[in-house]
């Protein structure tokens, strides 16, 4: 009898996650997809597609991200910690040539991309358990609200595992379908993933030395700006109050915060472009000179609590190497 119960609630969960996906709008997908791309046949297209897994956790997971849903204080504490920061210090040993090499190419400091790694998967620790394939037809099909965006990204993954010879129905991320040491999506892979090696294949699931080359190349086609600052503690010398949410992208300079009673930690050159962070962190508020490196690094993750993060770890890196 219980076999029976099992087995029946068992066949309802598959029926209901199956369910979840109009299989007609897969079909379309790989009809245009083969259609768009003649490497590809439908027939391919769907024996990939077909072996893909609904997951109902995914759906969970992406409608409560961290960033949306925690404050600066705990979300500090995630990367803030010392297993993590000697992690990166060994890290940094282990790939101090590489890393200063590409540094050195790119105007990328060292720190930050060591900050990245270590915030994106504990510097390789922690890469991802889901499947990408599953994460994709899950969002692309199962989400409405990014569907757009997730059914171009799977596209972007099935385009991906020719060029650099991935079995698509194997390769492991994040639940939102992000892989490899430096957590690209898809088309971040494609366009921004660089070989360390002149001529070689582009391995950032098994290479950290192109997870290296690949976040600062990625930085520096977001233009990063070489030797300039990236933020500063702002102190207040006089009582501040409504002031609203900023921008990350710097929309007025240094001397307009200055100016209005926000004095920063560290000497800054009064016309560089700026925004001003607010955090809440230990029950107070925090203010910070965000400047335009520091909005170049939001373009890897929009959040302003990640670009701290990656920020204050780096700083950390940086002590100890």
């Amino acid at each position: 009898m219980q076999k029976t119960i099992l087995s029946l609630i068992l066949l309802l969960f598959t029926l209901t996650a199956f369910s979840q996906i109009d299989q007609a709008a897969v079909e379309k997908f790989a009809t245009d997809f083969a259609n768009e791309e003649a490497q590809f046949t439908k027939e391919e297209v769907m024996d990939v597609l077909n072996q893909a897994e609904y997951r109902s956790d995914i759906i969970e997971k992406i409608t409560r991200p961290a960033e949306g849903t925690m404050t600066w204080e705990r979300y500090r504490k995630i990367f803030m910690k010392q297993g993590r920061i000697d992690a990166g210090i060994d890290f940094y040993k282990e790939h101090k040539a590489t890393l200063e090499k590409v540094s050195a190419d790119t105007g990328v400091p060292a720190e930050i991309i060591l900050g990245i790694i270590g915030v994106e998967t504990y510097f390789g620790q922690i890469k991802g358990s889901y499947k990408v394939i599953d994460a994709l037809y899950t969002l692309g099909f199962g989400y409405p609200k990014r569907g757009k965006f997730f059914k171009s990204e799977l596209g972007k993954f099935l385009t991906l595992s020719k060029l650099e010879n991935l079995k698509a129905t194997e390769v492991l991320g994040s639940y939102a379908g992000a892989m490899g040491y430096s957590q690209f999506m898809p088309s971040s892979y494609i366009a921004y993933a660089k070989s360390f090696e002149e001529n070689g294949t582009r391995d950032l699931m098994d290479s950290p030395e192109d997870a290296i080359a690949s976040v600062a190349n990625y930085l520096k086609v977001h233009r990063w700006k070489k030797d300039e600052p990236i933020t500063s503690r702002a102190e207040l010398t006089r009582e501040i109050t409504g002031l609203r949410k900023q921008s990350t992208r710097p929309k007025n300079k240094v001397s307009d915060y200055t100016a209005i009673g926000f004095k920063p930690a560290e000497k800054l050159q009064a016309d560089l472009p700026a925004t001003m962070l607010i955090f809440d962190k230990d029950g107070n508020t925090e203010h910070w000179f965000g400047l335009y490196n520091f909005y170049v690094i939001t373009r890897y993750n929009h959040s302003p609590l990640y670009a701290m993060a990656v920020y204050q770890l780096a700083q950390e890196i940086k002590k100890g190497i």
